[in-house]
């Protein structure tokens, strides 16, 4: 028997649980310390009403033999895809329900569509990125090579014409960097993944922030994307599901290899690995989609837009450098003073008793940079950055 030695390429704890060491080992020797924690990037406001009460009813349907569910299909209920496919319609981009696979989350589903991938495809990740991207591909032993995300670029890496990659990740509004693509920009993505008969793998988990125009929303709204390109989405930001777990994955019956449907793949994929998310998370999802549902769900991104605001206008009156903020629940900035990450991780953490991301977690051009999130409460975050103006002007 032989073990994956892949494994033992990885880093040896994932960033998140470094950072819940450190905080408990603090916590632990500060007892007194109120500690502020806007790092991990997961949600603090309740579902919607709506949602809730969609989720009951279902509820009461599994307690009535009539109406009673037993195992789902696995790409998901018509109602929900129904209910995808009408949002995407609302924002100008027609799909089939049948491209459309319910998932726990995108997170899952980022590492599962590898399945359909040979393992000699060579990957393409910017540089910082989500951990999972990288950690995935190293696990199935895949040559990855990076493209670097910087200030000059304003952390959005464009194509590079002497790079050749099979497998191209895309995040945006990007985490950890909380910057945006625009259509164009995307464009020329689509158009360098066409020419090189690459896929790319596009992450919008965080669409729902997107307020300025001409910044992309999904990579469909782009002409030809269909044929390249695979887009995960959420309901974890969109409508606060991080302990609910539901997502969707569209992948185009346009995209093709070699003859082959990556849409019949992963069909198949998941038929045999995956027995559907539940009924009752499903019908909640499905009235995230509602005249009602939405309504309710944007009081809730409102309250993490105005966060976003209060942290970037602390930025800007300290006269810090970042992205995000704008279009994104994630600002990150260059860490005043401090070359190392995680220095300044144990400094803020010290002397202000505020939790961040360290910016080299995310990858080596993350060095020196620092990544706050929007998702904790009004009051919170008003404090967080109270206490950040005392502690670095």
């Amino acid at each position: 028997m032989k073990l994956n030695q892949n494994y033992l390429r990885l880093e040896e704890s994932y960033l998140f649980s470094t950072v819940a060491h450190k905080v408990s080992a603090f916590s632990a020797a500060h007892p007194e310390q109120k500690i502020l924690r806007m790092g991990i990037g997961d949600v603090t406001l309740p579902l919607a009403p709506a949602v809730i009460s969609a989720m009951q009813q279902a509820v009461a349907e599994m307690g009535k033999k009539e109406t009673f569910r037993g195992y789902g299909p696995e790409q998901g209920y018509d109602f929900l895809r129904e209910s995808i496919r009408a949002y995407y319609a609302r924002r100008g981009v027609a799909l089939d329900a049948d491209e459309i696979f319910v998932s726990d989350g995108a997170k899952s589903d980022l590492g599962n569509i590898l399945d359909i991938f040979d393992t000699d495809n060579t990957v393409l990740i910017p540089d910082p990125v989500y951990p999972v991207y990288v950690d995935t591909n190293v696990m199935a032993g895949r040559k990855i090579v990076f493209a670097d995300a910087n200030a000059q670029n304003g952390f959005l890496p464009m194509p590079d014409k002497g790079v050749q990659a099979d497998i191209i990740y895309l995040c945006s509004p990007n985490n950890p960097t909380g910057a945006a693509y625009s259509t164009e920009q995307l464009k020329e993505w689509v158009d360098y993944a066409r020419a090189r008969g690459a896929v790319i793998l596009y992450d919008a988990a965080y669409e729902c922030f997107v307020a300025e125009k001409g910044l992309a929303r999904s990579i469909f709204e782009v002409e030809g994307a269909k044929e390249c390109a695979i887009e995960f989405c959420s309901f974890s930001k969109t409508a606060g599901f991080t302990g609910t777990r539901c997502g969707y994955t569209v992948v185009p019956k346009a995209l093709q290899f070699g003859g082959i449907s990556c849409n019949k793949l992963w069909l198949r994929r998941q038929t045999t690995k995956f027995n559907g998310v539940p009924y009752i998370v499903q019908r909640g999802a499905a009235a995230v989609f509602t005249e009602e549902g939405e309504q309710q769900i944007a009081q809730n991104l409102a309250v993490y837009r105005r966060n976003a605001k209060l942290i970037s206008d602390c930025m800007d009156s300290l006269g810090i450098w970042y992205t995000g903020g704008k279009n994104s629940p994630y600002v990150w900035f260059r860490c005043p003073g401090y070359e190392d990450s995680w220095q300044f991780f144990d400094a803020l953490l010290a002397g202000a008793g505020v939790v961040g991301t360290p910016g080299c977690g995310f990858g080596k051009n993350g060095q020196g940079y620092f990544r706050l999130t929007a998702f904790a409460s009004e009051e919170t975050t008003r404090e967080a950055t109270e206490r950040l103006q005392n502690f670095l002007k």
